[in-house]
């Protein structure tokens, strides 16, 4: 197992350009991480401060906002962090369940997924096209 990046496309907030970025995948992140620098120039704006808590257990301020990215050919707006331009972009775990991916550690990639929900309808939709077509007859 390990780390491994993943490329992502950070789209601009007029949607006229796009940008590529390398990101460690790493689901201990709650949000993505990009580059407060290419977020500012892809028109992307901080809505809220927030604290995060850093691997080494120190608390920090960040700036987050929001923004459209596509990972794995998935297209969806997702929380970002504006980080310095220095330490590297990271694909968090919140993009990664909108996007209904998982991390495959081992082949280094990501896969599909399905969402999950633990309450139980007590009738499939399925269960009520018949009772419905008959209602149309």
């Amino acid at each position: 197992m390990g780390t491994f990046t993943y490329p992502i496309v950070v789209i601009s907030a007029d949607g006229s350009r796009s940008e590529t970025v390398d990101a460690l995948v790493n689901t201990g992140s709650t949000y993505t991480c990009l580059p407060a620098t290419l977020l500012h120039e892809l028109g992307i704006v901080s809505n809220r401060r927030i604290h995060s808590e850093l691997a080494d257990g120190n608390i920090v301020e960040d700036d987050i906002g929001e923004a459209r990215v596509s990972v794995a050919g998935i297209e969806r707006p997702t929380i970002v962090t504006f980080i310095d331009d220095n330490a590297p972009a990271q694909l968090g775990n919140y993009t990664l369940t909108g996007a209904l991916l998982v991390v495959d550690p081992v082949r280094q990639r990501l896969a599909p997924t399905h969402a999950l929900r633990y309450v139980r309808r007590t009738r499939s939709i399925a269960s009520r096209i018949p009772q419905r077509q008959a209602l149309l007859s």
